[in-house]
């Protein structure tokens, strides 16, 4: 017991030496990126007087705070949505973007040209109480606004445009530039196509299906649209949404041109394998190919996920517990699942094989992922659990390349030993000239004296697979064995007790 305490004392010392973590900033000034993305999603609420939170107004008087800081707030506001600023630059580490600057607590945010002279704002990394670091707009690029602000004008195009078009706004963007875009969209849409026809059209050797090109006129539309929002660029949150939406449908249209390279090695894969190995054809081959296209997608969301800053590895240990509940409410699927797998991968059988298990035999007729199914001779079909048909002995009947033929002949017990000899000669030479048998070093021997006969052994290899062709030639061989004992004179035995009881 009083180690048990010392050791809790001593845990306790330990976690009064670790630094308590930082406190999350409740309006998301953590990192600069999510400081300048809540700044301008409270402008855009037209919440100024919260907006100018987002600024280092410490050098301002606690007086002009109040006055001037919301028109501050707006004039910066004008600068980053109506001026080339792209929002996805600003690092998403609450440390900042450690390489932009010489020093730890300054983020570049962006640069503007006025009367020749070049301002540079930065945010800047401020402790506002112990142990809480916010980012805000440094307080010398505050000074800068007013400054700055003069460079948001309207240019000579929109000038010449109704002004409607100019001052009405649909998410803090003129309307002009919405329409330009959607009619820029179209454009660039019907252009792909056509662009992803003939390019297609010219590579036909390489790429012979039609497939490719729907999600290469996707990549082709993308890139013209990002070109397209350089010319009618939206606001800046608008713009990162934008920007986001073009970068899933980029990912996703590689991962779907990767999926038709996928479909392509298939077919000829499958269009070179064996007829008979059907369980690869028609199970392994389009399981592994939805599991590789799958996988592909899955890439292709979780890489734009983590580009948008969203914690993949959440993702993927959520992913990972839900497929373990999965795993534990499907053993026996999995199990029949990888027993599919081991019978086709190992192939002891293939679909129209003649097999043996434990007391049945029958043609395996398909070998699923989950069961096997065989037509025995009764013409039933048994369905055997991969489970258990990848655990039991296996015998391939169609797998040998000849077959044993082993009667056992039972001469009577008066048969002289000149008969004996002249049986044995006989079937010799009857084996030796058929061209269907291949013989051993002694394919027929006297093997001994029973209770009631004297024993006859014949072991030979019949060369043929053919079950039917088998039949006919033994039928052939006994028949000419019993004239081979017609002719010396002896004959088959009569068990004893049935001599007896003939009596």
């Amino acid at each position: 017991m009083p180690r048990l305490v010392a050791a809790l004392l001593f845990a306790a010392a330990l976690a009064a030496q670790v630094p308590a973590p930082e406190s999350k900033d409740p309006l998301g000034r953590d990192s600069p990126q999510s400081s300048v993305f809540q700044f301008l999603e409270a402008c855009h609420a037209r919440e100024y007087s919260k907006a100018l939170r987002y600024l280092d107004l410490r050098r301002m008087p606690p007086a002009d705070r109040a006055k001037n800081g919301p028109e501050l707030a707006r004039q910066l506001e004008d600068l980053l949505d109506d001026t080339p600023f792209d929002i996805g630059t600003l690092s998403r580490n609450p440390e900042g973007d450690q390489a932009d600057n010489a020093s730890a607590t300054l983020q570049h945010l962006d640069s503007f040209q006025v009367d020749g002279k070049s301002l540079e704002m930065q945010l800047e990394r401020v402790e506002l109480k112990p142990g809480s670091h916010v980012w805000l707009v440094s307080a010398d690029s505050v000074a800068m606004i007013p400054q700055a602000h003069q460079l948001v004008a309207e240019t000579p195009f929109e000038k010449k445009l109704p002004q409607q078009l100019v001052t009405f706004e649909v998410f803090d963007t003129p309307v002009w530039r919405w329409i330009a875009l959607v009619l820029m969209g179209g454009a660039i849409w019907m252009t792909a196509g056509l662009l992803a026809r003939l390019l297609l059209a010219g590579v036909k050797r390489l790429v012979p299906t039609p497939a490719f090109r729907a999600p290469f006129r996707i990549v082709l539309a993308v890139a013209g649209f990002r070109l397209a929002l350089g010319i009618a660029p939206p606001a800046t949150l608008s713009d990162l949404y934008i920007q986001r939406a073009l970068g899933l449908g980029f990912s996703l249209a590689v991962a779907w041109a990767s999926a038709v390279l996928i479909d392509m090695a298939a077919a000829r894969w499958h269009s070179r394998l064996d007829p008979r190995v059907q369980a690869v054809s028609y199970s392994v081959l389009p399981l592994g190919q939805q599991v590789l296209k799958l996988s592909l997608f899955l890439i292709a969301l979780l890489s734009v996920l983590s580009a948008w800053g969203y914690n993949t590895s959440t993702i993927l240990a959520g992913l990972g517990v839900g497929g373990l509940a999965v795993a534990l409410a499907a053993q026996k699927t999995i199990e029949n699942l990888f027993g599919g797998i081991s019978v086709i991968g190992d192939r002891p059988v293939l679909v129209g094989d003649v097999c043996r298990f434990g007391d049945k035999t029958g043609t395996v007729m398909h070998i699923g992922l989950r069961s096997t199914r065989i037509r025995t001779a009764d013409r039933t079909v048994i369905s055997v659990p991969n489970s258990q048909f990848s655990s039991i002995p296996l015998e391939n009947i169609s797998g040998r390349d000849k077959i044993w033929f082993h009667p056992t002949l039972n001469l009577r017990r008066d048969t002289t030993s000149e008969q004996m000899l002249h049986v044995l000669s006989s079937i010799g030479e009857l084996l030796a000239k058929h061209p269907k048998v291949e013989e051993g070093k002694i394919p027929v021997r006297f093997i001994g004296v029973g209770p009631f006969s004297l024993d006859v052994e014949i072991a030979v290899y019949i060369t043929t697979v053919d079950g039917d062709e088998f039949l006919e030639l033994q039928q052939d061989l006994l028949l000419k064995m019993l004239q081979a004992l017609e002719t010396a004179g002896t004959a088959l035995a009569v068990p004893l007790q049935e001599s007896v009881a003939s009596r």
